[in-house]
């Protein structure tokens, strides 16, 4: 566990530089989608569409993820998407890979009016990924739709927590939750240690 909290560490250092580079974080007043404001925002698509970004968040959350043993990736779109493939790729060159799943907001009113896109059997374990963690809304519908199809939730993981209550819905719900990078009660961001979260 030392060598993986050293590695999300030093992830977290270079998200912060390459954050900087990218102008992922920016500062003002936003309105987030969970109708909260703050005085800066994250864009984790800057990150994770970026090559440097998904493979830092890549090498860290791929070790999380064989630490809890889940046998499939999920998320809810679109912030979860490149972080899933990045793990569905990066997974496969063990040849131990994990089946990626997409959650949508809503049933699809077409088709097969699937929620979860992906294969999904009953029984299988399953690691939710997100690019942040504001209220949980997004988080928290991804944790009830795998459930309702009777698999279990490994843990949550985000690169940045934004310090709103979602992470403790989602811990209050039983599940392990850790991020990358923090916000802390003067909405500084900062890079969280992982052997300090509750996702131990």
């Amino acid at each position: 566990m030392e060598k993986l909290n050293k590695q999300w560490l030093n992830a977290g250092e270079k998200l912060m530089s390459l954050s900087e580079t990218t102008g992922a974080i920016k500062y003002g007043n936003f309105k987030l989608s969970s109708g909260k404001t703050s005085s800066y925002y994250f864009d984790g698509r800057l990150i994770t569409l970026h090559p440097e970004g998904l493979q830092i968040v890549s090498s860290v959350f791929l070790p999380a993820l064989r630490h809890l043993q889940a046998d499939s990736v999920a998320g809810p779109t679109i912030g979860a998407d490149p972080i899933i493939a990045g793990l569905v790729i990066t997974s496969s060159y063990s040849g131990n890979g994990v089946n990626g799943l997409i959650v949508r907001k809503e049933a699809k009113d077409h088709g097969m009016s699937k929620t979860i896109e992906g294969e999904l059997n009953a029984g299988k374990k399953v690691l939710i990924v997100d690019d942040t963690c504001s209220t949980g809304g997004s988080l928290v519908k991804a944790v009830k739709a795998i459930e309702s199809q009777a698999c279990t939730v490994a843990g949550v993981l985000t690169i940045l927590d934004r310090n709103m209550g979602g992470r403790e819905k989602i811990t209050n719900m039983g599940h392990k939750f850790a991020s990358i990078l923090k916000v802390d009660s003067n909405e500084k961001i900062l890079v969280a240690d992982f052997n300090s979260q509750i996702f131990i």
